[in-house]
């Protein structure tokens, strides 16, 4: 895959599709993480003479997060400390003169991507191509950055579709994804350790049935919802209110699958020894074999308890790679927070080389001030995407424009 060095960008036109998709509260960006993650391509282009078209999603139509990229702008501008002009357009004719009247060293943000219709589906790269969005702005790209390595298991026209059509690079953010993820799957050092955590549970399933199958992983921990629906196919009784909770959310289908993968790989796959609950509004933890698992009936499970804490933690200090996703339990109330950032301090703490990602992941690292982590991905669903084995959109766009275009290396 291409990589920025491989070109220069003096008075060329570069497209960089980022992804600056930002969690909002009454109607304001409430991180600027994605915004100082992309900074350096942002820098390394401006710095070349770029003339710089940048574009992003923003959520999802009818939420409440959905916005224009005004604000995006405005936090663009003051991080790099120069104008970033905010434009209320996508393709059409004002988009494009702004583009055709960039300067060298110039940038812009072109409105929400999602706001174009053609951007909500996802669709193979042919039919990316024959998009009115691609068609437009297409013959005023010179070069394609990809920075948006959280997208990258999406397949829409701001992705994919220019990947035929010019060069398509990859930013700094996506390569350092990239060769994260990749040192961390393709490592054969051992003992390697996957944490899987979180509501993702038919993802995780993916991943844990796919590292497991095929020898990158040595042992799976687990938490969260995960670490219920595992717990539960071992034959662990989770109480009325727990298996109703499950039900609620869809996935005591998926137990079936677990007990499938249990019984193939069952004694690498690690369950909680302990949860704790929400007892008359304090935290009380309740062993698994203990008479006290009767409370589950009545009150719904919120974290791993401090045995399993320190059962992974002992497993994670000796470990050599870890890999992790999701947290441990309801960390957004403090005293639910214990697993998730016992077993985050142990990773950050064990000398291995460690992976996290996840967005409620990355908000109890940084909530909790937990350092020592080698790599915090931006991606969730593309992580859990790589690590389950599948080809992401993005990853086999880029193999497909390196290709095509190889031999304009450094023009």
């Amino acid at each position: 895959m291409f990589r920025l060095t491989d070109f220069t960008y003096g008075e060329k036109t570069v497209f960089l599709r980022a992804d600056l998709n930002s969690p909002v509260e009454n109607g304001k960006i409430t991180s600027d993480a994605r915004f100082r993650a992309v900074l350096p391509t942002v820098r390394y282009l401006l710095d070349s003479g770029a003339k710089l078209v940048i574009a992003t999603h923003q959520s999802r139509p009818y939420k409440g997060d959905y916005i224009t990229t005004e604000e995006h702008a405005e936090i663009l501008s003051r991080l790099l400390g120069q104008e970033v002009e905010y434009v209320e357009d996508i393709f059409g004719r004002y988009a494009r003169e702004k583009i055709s009247t960039l300067k060298p060293g110039e940038a812009i943000i072109l409105e929400n991507l999602r706001f174009s219709a053609e951007e909500v589906f996802y669709k193979p790269i042919e039919e990316c191509e024959k998009t009115f969005f691609v068609r437009k702005l297409a013959p005023l790209i010179d070069y394609v950055v990809n920075d948006a390595f959280a997208a990258s298991h999406r397949s829409q026209p701001s992705l994919v579709g220019f990947a035929r059509l010019k060069p398509m690079i990859m930013g700094k953010l996506m390569e350092t994804e990239v060769d994260a993820l990749s040192k961390a799957y393709e490592s054969g050092e051992r003992p390697r350790v996957y944490v899987l955590g979180g509501a993702k549970v038919d993802d995780s399933l993916r991943v844990a049935e796919n590292v497991l199958r095929k020898r990158k992983a040595d042992l799976i921990l687990t938490g969260g919802l995960v670490g219920q629906i595992f717990t539960f196919a071992k034959g662990f009784d989770l109480g009325d209110a727990n298996i109703e909770f499950l039900h609620k959310k869809g996935l005591l289908e998926l137990v079936d699958w677990a007990e499938k993968i249990l019984d193939e790989f069952y004694p690498y796959v690690r369950t909680p020894v302990d949860f704790a609950i929400d007892y008359k509004g304090e935290r009380l933890e309740v062993d698994l074999l203990s008479e006290d698992k009767r409370l589950f009936d009545q009150y719904p499970i919120l974290d791993i308890g401090s045995r399993t804490v320190e059962k992974y933690r002992e497993i994670l200090m000796d470990a050599k790679i870890i890999v992790a996703n999701g947290p441990m339990g309801v960390f957004e109330r403090e005293e639910f927070a214990v697993g998730t950032v016992g077993v985050f301090r142990a990773i950050g703490e064990s000398p291995a080389f460690s992976v996290v990602g996840g967005g409620h992941s990355i908000a109890s690292i940084y909530k909790y001030n937990i350092t020592g982590i080698s790599h915090i991905s931006t991606g969730g669903g593309a992580m859990l995407s790589f690590f389950a084995g599948e080809e992401l959109p993005v990853l086999k766009a880029l193999k497909i424009s390196y290709e095509k275009f190889k031999d304009r290396v450094k023009v």
